[in-house]
């Protein structure tokens, strides 16, 4: 066995850099990271042939002073920390005093500083035996890397092309300019100008580099709870793309990819997205940094939570609460009526436009609603909002609701116009027009009675007239037979009536306009596949989802006026009503805008 020896101190900083130096992505980030903690205002990038070449970071910072740039350049040398409760309570991006010193040995690296009152800069080369020398700076620092891996030519070759290692240093700098929007940020490669980025407030900033429409997509999101906070940009369910690019997790200003939130997002999104489709955000959690270890890999990409389970439970309601907030008006900027003289809503009895300043609501004015319609609506409405499905009610008020629909306080989802296909409702609102999916809304309203029944194990139950008789094989049979407890938690009375048939007795009441049959089917058939127990824990809001879509008022049901205006308001009052408990959209909205550019007006 060879001798034991100590290594030389070249290598064990090229075995260091390993771990720290990547690619040329992992050295901008780390030069980025320092001028941060240097207190920079303003911070300039300049790349070559996708920073394996070159890498210069200018910045305004306080700056190295002459006889600390040797120090600056030295393994496990830094003004960062100094004991280990510095260490539990770190609050810079760097601090392992490893970066330089890494990046040194596998490149060519130049540091030129000006301390702030230092009569002029200094600049010192990263070669051995070399001293610092006078030079020009106005303030701050500069590093210049040139040539990455000259002296490790094995490790050059594992480098990507040139396009995909810019890119990785275009994500580095975009991953910090988020973070830090009060400072500037400019970034040129290979001599033309990619960003320049001035001080802005945080919705600024996320605007500039991942672009307006992602947050014209998104929910602006804030939340605190004792030491934790969480603010930043979640998308809206109904415009979530397929990829994960547009994830963006900050804690305590470090960007990191974490499981605990990751799964946090995963399962706050669970009942809202659709297929395979993935939420974009741009969160930033905030943390007593005793409560964090940063310390847990040398790109400190990665953090451990001392109390994992209080951040995902807090992260996990913070976004649930965002994405379940009621349709209000608030969701609808600018929400009011159209100017009195652009656009006419309805039409007298000489065809003459009736705006919102006329003195009656226009509705009553133009189609002469009588009262008696007026106060069975009022009622019908009353009675949905306590808990009556839509689907049910009597159609004993055929006229259109007795307010303004282009009222600045009327409701943001409007009033109903008429029903398209027996599928879609169309609504008028102030802006424009509304389309609802009525199965998809409807699907949506009940599952979440459901959710709210379940959990206060309060799940009333309709009992039926007629049992509704159906075949059934041995398997069913058993199943309700074992599990009737059970099954009456979840608000049915099946019972066996012989060898090859069921019975159903009752059903939950919010689910009364639902096929009993369908119902049961369903239920038994995720019985059978799962469990008592598994529907009762993991699967429970599957199962809840499947009874909800059943027992949805279904496509092509003729609903009166009324009724559908009934849905709307139990819509705008419903969490989650965006989305069907499929991940769907359950209705959109056509601005008046948006239909005058369609139809060319004003051209």
């Amino acid at each position: 066995m060879p001798a034991i020896a100590l290594l030389p101190d070249l290598l064990i900083s090229q075995i260091a850099a390993g771990e720290v130096v990547e690619r040329p992505a992992s050295v901008l980030k780390e030069l980025l990271e320092n001028s941060l903690d240097a207190g920079a205002g303003a911070i300039q990038v300049h790349l070559e042939e996708g920073g394996v070449k070159t890498i210069r970071v200018t910045d305004d910072g306080c700056g190295i002073a002459r006889e600390q740039l040797a120090l600056a350049l030295t393994r496990h040398a830094t003004s960062k920390i100094g004991s280990l409760d510095d260490l539990e309570h770190v609050a810079t991006l760097g601090f392992r005093g490893e970066a330089l010193a890494s990046v040194a040995a596998v490149a060519r690296l130049a540091l030129t500083s000006r301390e702030r009152g230092a009569a002029h800069a200094w600049k010192l080369r990263g070669e051995p035996g070399v001293a610092p020398e006078p030079a020009a700076l106005m303030a701050g620092t500069v590093v210049e890397m040139r040539n990455l891996y000259f002296n490790t030519p094995a490790r050059r070759k594992f480098l990507k092309a040139e396009a995909t290692e810019f890119a990785h240093c275009a994500d580095a700098v975009r991953r910090l300019a988020l973070a830090r929007p009060d400072v500037a940020f400019a970034l040129n490669h290979n001599g033309r100008s990619l960003f320049q980025l001035a001080p802005a407030d945080r919705a600024r900033r996320i605007a500039d580099l991942l672009g307006e429409e992602f947050v014209a997509a998104c929910r602006p999101l804030a939340a605190a709870s004792g030491p934790l906070s969480l603010e930043g940009f979640a998308v809206d369910p109904t415009r979530a793309g397929n990829a994960r690019d547009n994830q963006y997790f900050f804690v305590n200003g470090r960007f990191v990819r974490d499981k605990v939130i990751g799964h946090a997002l995963r399962e706050a999104y669970r009942d809202v997205l659709h297929g395979a489709r993935q939420p974009a955000v741009c969160l930033f959690l905030n943390i007593d940094p005793a409560l964090v270890d940063v310390n847990v890999h040398p790109a400190k990409t990665e953090v451990r939570f001392r109390d994992s389970r209080a951040v995902h439970q807090f992260v996990f309601h913070a976004i649930q609460r965002t994405l379940a907030a009621p349709v209000q008006a608030a969701d609808f900027p600018g929400y009011g009526p159209p100017p009195a003289a652009r656009t006419p809503v309805a039409v007298d009895a000489e065809n003459r436009p009736i705006f919102a300043t006329a003195p009656a609501p226009p509705w009553q004015a133009s189609l002469g609603v009588a009262e008696p319609a007026a106060a069975a609506y009022l009622a019908f409405a009353r009675a949905a909002q306590a808990g009556a499905p839509a689907a049910d009610m009597p159609a004993t008020a055929t006229g259109i609701p007795p307010a303004s629909a282009d009222d600045r306080d009327g409701p943001p989802l409007g009033y109903a116009l008429a029903q398209l296909h027996g599928i879609y409702i169309l609504a008028q609102n102030a802006r424009g027009l509304i389309v609802v999916d009525m199965h998809a809304a409807h699907e949506r309203i009940l599952y979440e009675k459901l959710k709210s029944a379940f959990d206060a194990q309060t799940v009333a139950t309709q009992a039926l007239l007629i049992p509704a008789v159906f075949a059934a094989d041995p398997l069913d049979v058993a199943a309700v037979e074992e599990h009737g407890e059970a099954l009456a938690a979840l608000g049915f009375a099946i019972a066996p009536l012989g060898p090859g048939q069921l019975g159903v007795r009752a059903i939950p009441a919010v689910l009364q306009a639902g096929d009993p049959v369908a119902l049961a089917r369903a239920l038994l058939g995720e019985l059978r596949e799962h469990g008592i127990s598994e529907l009762a824990a993991a699967r429970r809001n599957e199962l809840l989802a499947t009874m909800a879509c059943h027992g949805a008022v279904r496509a092509r049901r003729q609903l009166t006026l009324p009724e559908m205006n009934a849905l709307l308001r139990q819509m705008e009052e419903t969490e989650r009503a965006g989305q069907c408990n499929h991940g769907r959209p359950t209705w959109t909205e056509l601005s008046l805008d948006q239909l005058d550019r369609l139809f060319l007006r004003g051209r």
